[in-house]
């Protein structure tokens, strides 16, 4: 058994006493002294009240009393709230005043005066504006019940109200506790204590209108019979006080998640402590709260020596009493004693006193659960380090194993307390409660293992072993692999037996049925599917499977295949037994691409619209891959109906859904189509006229082509030749299956400009006719052939047989020959105007040499506006406009083109260096005369030009 001394996760002391450095000086003595939410009240013997913040201990505030020592007495008792926000002072006359934490000066209680108070409960729910309903206690044994409310005027009072609610027949009340009881907020607990009775009350508190209008707890303690705890009276000189424990800690019993405390009332008899309990039925709570409780008396703990080593032969009482969260502290004989609550065992002994110092109290702050000794001249700080260290091994040895394991903080704790507990359940005969808690043990493996197995524990060596293998890390893979493979043949040997007694409708106890039985195997099948899921990695492959198979669990098989992802090995299970439904529901769970197509050739046969369905919410799919099963398909039903063809069906899907344009896809679309033995091309056609716009088209031409062809697909096949502009090829195709109207249709299709091309495969298509008709019909052969508007009878006639009578096309000759006369008619009818034409025009040169015009004197030349008689000018007989000869050839050059500017110069030069010659002379007069500049195609050219030139002056155009 391992040394639980050796288990101790520190050697540190638990509670260590530190004199605390006052860093400011007193010149009298404490007389009263209160803690509370790391805020310290210090009262001098002066009257002075000194309040400290321990955060910021050089900030100090300096308080007087508003009278002097002599009128009121010395400070007595205070009294400070957990939240440090009210202080209540009573002096040795009594007087009595409050103090609020935002305030420098304490008031009066007017109807207090003359309380000699000896404990108050502050409200539970710790306010801070104002104390709400507290609870007051007195030396004479009343009770009273006062709620203050701070206030800055200063004659009003700060009591709202003051009411006796109780009165206990002898002593004082030392103490007074309140609390609140979980899920009853009208329901308070009080608790009363004298230097001989403990009174503990629990009933509903009054409301009376507003609050702080009226007592609260009159009705409860008019109403209810407290529970009574009574100790003789002790010597005149023993001290007796109440106390609570600190706020909760972070570490929390498991089963005190309620926050319940704990008390320690200190009578002349020594310590009562016990747990303030709030989970029981009110009536009985107070009974159970002092029935659960324990005594330590004085004589537990030990006298102190004399000078000479010797016991003192008298006792002293104890002076003082505080509670930690684990610890009872007691002052004694100037030493501070710390007994464990558990088994009130000392655990620290120290004498902290000089002799003939003096203890004023011994305190707790409840909020920062920190402890305090204060003397008359100094403060005392006792210092609690890991105060639950021990805790583990006192619930250990209670054979509390649930709060011992709580507690326990290091491996090695936890470790010993999981032996303890197993081996007690074993001794007990609880083998399931046993194997969880050694799974998680250092025991030896083969000593647990073998204890099970002794006593045929086989349920609670499959708990052991699922404990156990969670507790490995993954780098021990070996043992993980043996502990996994062990457990998959006890899941299975287990499952078979349930099988076993289900089949035989055996009871395998008692109490147990068939029903009973089914419903273990379904919770030991759901826990076998749990522990594959979880451990699948630890499992070896081959090895479970083979364990599995020689069991014959077909379902345990496939949800341990389904578990490792192995969706092939459970596809191929169901396959080989034509279980489809079965396949498809595997399949549908599936993302890996090649499970598609490993398993598409066989279920494409079996189930061909449900693998479609699942195919076609796969768009990630290799569909080149698919093409096989695709074909196989279809070569397996080669007569179904093209439109419940689930191959033409996901094939179309992908063409027209996803818009692929791999041509392997197109090419096996149309082999589909081309290869049906259905007579109609309706399907094939429909696809070609979609696709063959696109350029180029996505399916392989010659190929479709070709299979066109081999599969008879003729208006499919010319439809291809048609597409690529091959019109020739598909007339000549579609007359070679004497495919007629076909024919007729492809020679309408060239371009209405190409008039050539359209003759002459109209003229194939007029001799194929011609010749099938023969000399049986030319007249229907010439009808239908007249739906060319090409086709004239001169074109047919090569065509017609060696021996035809002119009978059968009389009456076309006859209206081709009307036509050429109509014709012949026409053209004469333009040649007579033509010549008419002519001849006008000849009539109107022989008048132009009579065409005159009239110039008036003064008259000006239109471009340089001075007389037009001054030089050589020219007039233009049409319009009457006249110009100078040179300013109109310097207009004429300025509008003109390049070429005609240039041969004006050019005839210009000739005409200056030879003198003017009549030939380039008329020719220069053409080109400078030929039109009127205002009226001919340079005026109608200056339109773009702008009114206003760079070289205008702009100033005789601004507005």
């Amino acid at each position: 058994m391992t040394n639980m001394q050796e288990l101790d996760d520190t050697s540190l002391p638990i509670f260590k006493v530190e004199r605390v450095q006052l860093q400011f000086s007193i010149s009298s003595d404490f007389v009263a002294a209160q803690v509370a939410n790391n805020v310290l009240i210090l009262a001098l013997s002066t009257g002075r009240i000194l309040r400290i913040d321990l955060d910021s201990p050089s900030d100090i505030d300096d308080i007087d009393l508003p009278k002097k020592t002599s009128e009121v007495g010395l400070i007595r008792r205070m009294f400070l709230d957990p939240s440090a926000s009210h202080l209540i002072i009573t002096t040795t006359l009594g007087e009595n005043y409050y103090l609020h934490t935002q305030s420098r000066q304490p008031k009066a209680l007017s109807r207090l005066k003359g309380v000699a108070i000896e404990s108050i409960a502050w409200n539970p729910s710790v306010p801070t504006a104002s104390t709400r309903e507290i609870l007051i206690g007195a030396a004479d044994g009343n009770v009273y019940e006062d709620y203050i409310e701070p206030s800055s005027e200063f004659y009003r009072s700060q009591e709202k109200y003051l009411k006796g609610v109780f009165k206990i027949s002898e002593g004082p009340v030392t103490g007074l506790w309140v609390d609140l009881i979980p899920g009853r907020s009208d329901t308070r607990r009080v608790i009363v204590a004298s230097p001989t009775k403990l009174l503990h009350f629990v009933g509903r508190i009054g409301r009376h209108g507003q609050e702080g209008s009226g007592s609260i707890f009159t009705k409860l303690f008019e109403t209810e019979a407290p529970t009574l705890h009574e100790v003789n009276r002790g010597p005149q000189s023993s001290l007796s006080t109440f106390v609570v424990s600190p706020d909760s800690a972070e570490s929390q019993p498991v089963d005190n998640d309620d926050g319940e405390r704990t008390y320690a009332w200190l009578s002349a008899q020594g310590v009562l402590h016990g747990r303030l309990r709030t989970t029981t039925a009110s009536a009985s709570l107070g009974s159970t709260v002092f029935n659960s409780s324990k005594m330590i008396s004085r004589s537990q703990i030990p006298a102190s020596e004399g000078p000479s080593g010797r016991k003192k032969p008298t006792q002293e009482p104890i002076a003082g009493v505080a509670l930690s969260q684990w610890h009872v502290l007691c002052l004694v004989e100037g030493r501070i004693v710390a007994l464990q609550k558990l088994d009130d065992r000392i655990i620290y002994d120290q004498v902290v006193l000089e002799p003939g110092e003096n203890a004023l109290c011994l305190l707790a702050d409840q909020k920062k659960n920190t402890y305090w000794l204060f003397t008359t001249q100094d403060i005392f700080e006792i210092v609690v380090t890991d105060e639950d260290r021990e805790v583990w091994k006192i619930m250990l040895k209670s054979q509390q194993f649930s709060l011992a394991s709580h507690y326990a903080k290091t491996p090695a704790q936890k470790d010993a307390v999981a032996m303890a507990s197993g081996d007690h359940l074993i001794s007990k005969g609880q083998y399931l409660e046993a194997a969880n808690v050694y799974g998680k043990s250092s025991r030896p493996f083969e000593q647990v293992a073998l204890t099970f197995i002794d006593h045929g524990e086989q349920d609670a060596l499959r708990r052991y072993l699922l404990t156990k293998i969670a507790t490995y890390k993954r780098s021990s893979i070996m043992q993980r692999t043996m502990i996994a493979s062990w457990l998959v043949e006890i899941f299975m040997s287990k499952m078979n037996s349930l099988d076993d007694t289900i089949t035989t409708k055996a009871q395998l106890t008692e109490n147990t049925n068939t029903a009973e039985t089914k419903d273990e195997l379904a919770t030991i099948r759901k826990e076998f599917e749990d522990f594959v899921s979880k451990y699948r990695t630890d499992l070896d492959r081959q090895t479970t499977y083979e364990i599995i198979s020689s069991h014959g669990r077909e379902q345990e098989l496939l949800s341990y295949a389904t578990a490792i992802d192995d969706y092939n090995y459970v596809l191929s299970y169901w396959v080989q037994r034509e279980r489809w439904q079965e396949s498809l529901d595997v399949l549908k769970k599936q993302t890996d691409p090649s499970i598609f197509y490993n398993y598409s050739s066989v279920l494409m046969v079996h189930a061909p619209t449900e693998l479609v369905d699942i195919l076609t919410r796969h768009p990630d799919l290799d569909p080149i891959k698919l093409i096989p099963a695709l074909l196989n398909y279809n070569k397996t039903n080669p007569n179904i109906p093209l439109q419940q063809n689930q191959a033409v069906r996901y094939l179309l899907f992908y063409i027209n859904a996803l818009h692929t344009t791999v041509s392997a896809v197109h090419n096996t679309l149309i082999s589909i189509y081309a290869s049906h033995p259905s007579p109609s091309e309706t399907a094939l056609l429909s696809y070609l006229s979609t696709h063959s716009l696109a350029n180029p088209p996505p399916y392989d031409t010659d190929f479709a082509f070709r299979l066109c062809i081999q599969h008879s697909r003729v208006q499919s096949a010319v439809h291809i030749y048609t597409s690529m502009g091959s019109y020739a090829s598909a007339v000549d195709l579609a007359l070679k299956h004497n495919e007629i109207d076909l024919a007729s249709m492809v020679a309408d299709r060239p371009s209405s400009t190409d008039t050539a091309l359209r003759k002459r495969l109209w003229l194939a298509v007029a001799k194929k006719v011609i010749s099938q008709q023969g000399t049986g019909s030319i007249k229907t052969a010439i009808d239908f052939l007249k739906r060319c508007d090409l086709l004239r009878i001169e074109d047919l006639i090569p065509f017609f047989p060696d021996f035809v009578i002119i009978d059968d096309f009389k009456d076309e000759i006859c209206s081709a020959l009307e036509s050429y006369s109509r014709s012949i008619a026409a053209l004469e009818a333009e040649m007579d105007a033509s010549a008419a034409t002519a001849e006008s025009i000849k009539t109107d040169i022989k008048h132009l040499d009579r065409r005159y015009a009239i110039v008036e004197p003064g008259e000006r030349c239109r471009v340089c506006e001075l007389p037009l008689l001054s030089r050589q000018f020219f007039v233009f007989p049409s319009c009457q406009h006249g110009f100078h000869s040179d300013c109109l050839g310097k207009k004429v050059l300025e509008g003109s083109g390049l070429t005609i500017r240039g041969r004006i110069r050019e005839l210009q030069a000739q005409i200056g260096r030879g003198g003017r010659k009549e030939k380039e002379g008329r020719e220069l007069d053409a080109l400078i005369a030929g039109q009127c500049i205002l009226c001919g195609d340079l005026a109608i050219k200056s339109i773009e030009e702008p009114f206003v030139n760079e070289t205008d002056d702009r100033e005789e155009w601004a507005i």
